[in-house]
């Protein structure tokens, strides 16, 4: 690849920079470690995709939803989902006017520029497939009018691997729809014990300490900025060589869609910004292969039965394919 010394001060990255670290300084006020899941985050929200949280419950998922939001002057709505939900309680429906004598479209609170989805495992297919078009495309169609999103325009949905009682897997034609799925561990004993000591000391919920540090301008500023972060050729191919790896690997079932190797180029801008960098390197790319890819493979029954993990598999995947130099 080209020189990196070259790439340095072609793009001004200052204010993306300083938007980043004032989101960041205000998740940290309540979050506890999870560095990497805040980058995640942060890059998600930049690259302009959607994000699939997973964790058992207790480890902030819904919180960190909230305070992303909170840092950000934005809409919120939250939708808690269930058994019984229907399409209408999510997108809206048509309420009868009897003053005009005409249907008013009520939205859902699908309309927002923040949704967070609470366990989204938990509503059936026919709820699941109304997310279709507004997550690829900023858009819901109901009676033949389509109404466009305001932009910025983000779900977080969060889901528990554990408990399988009342859930439905989700369609992998959705599960394609979100840019990163982030798995959140377990604090350690430190975090643990630092959380302790902030919750003893705390005298205003945690929310309240969350100031709106960026505005729906500022964001898009910055994702314009991204359009100016390098990305060398040789990098095009490397992209497109880990994600076709997953249609050939004899340990997965089904491989990743192009949809997902536009998520790592994508992404790994956002990335790249959010380092300081205003060039995308193979460690980018790497670094991001495992929340990209591991919603959007499956492994063979025999690798399941095994219990390799899909973050084992895409690991050996990755080392297979040559870095460019």
């Amino acid at each position: 690849m080209e020189n990196q010394e070259s790439f340095e001060s072609r793009v001004d990255l200052s204010k993306l920079k300083e938007g980043v670290e004032r989101i960041k300084e205000q998740i940290g006020k309540v979050i506890v470690g999870q560095k990497q899941m805040v980058d995640l985050i942060v890059t998600a929200v930049l690259a302009d995709g959607h994000i699939l949280l997973e964790g058992v419950p207790g480890v902030a998922k819904t919180l960190v939803s909230k305070l992303v939001s909170k840092s950000m002057s934005v809409d919120f709505s939250r939708v808690q989902f269930t058994p019984d939900l229907m399409p209408s309680d999510v997108l809206g429906t048509s309420v009868f006017n009897m003053k005009t004598s005409e249907f008013d479209f009520k939205k859902g609170p699908i309309f927002s520029n923040i949704v967070l989805i609470d366990e989204i495992n938990r509503a059936p297919a026919k709820t699941q497939a109304a997310l279709f078009e507004v997550m690829e495309e900023r858009q819901v169609t109901i009676d033949g009018n389509t109404y466009t999103m305001d932009s910025p325009y983000l779900v977080l949905a969060t889901q528990n691997p554990i408990e399988q009682e009342g859930t439905y897997r989700l369609p992998e034609a959705q599960l394609d729809r979100f840019l990163f799925k982030i798995e959140i561990g377990y604090p350690s004993l430190e975090e643990e014990t630092e959380i302790l000591s902030r919750a003893a000391g705390r005298k205003t919920t945690q929310l309240e300490e969350i100031e709106q540090v960026i505005s729906a301008a500022d964001i898009a500023g910055y994702r314009n900025t991204l359009k100016d972060i390098i990305v060398d050729d040789k990098l095009f191919g490397y992209i497109a060589g880990i994600v076709n790896q997953t249609r050939h690997d004899h340990s997965i079932y089904l491989g990743a869609s192009p949809r997902a190797s536009l998520a790592l180029l994508n992404g790994s801008r956002a990335f790249a910004a959010i380092q300081g960098r205003d060039f995308v390197t193979p460690e980018d790319i790497k670094f991001l292969a495992a929340p990209v890819l591991k919603h959007r493979i499956m492994l063979t029954p025999e690798k399941e039965m095994e219990g390799v993990s899909t973050d084992e598999v895409i690991q050996q995947l990755v080392a297979k394919i040559e870095v460019p130099r």
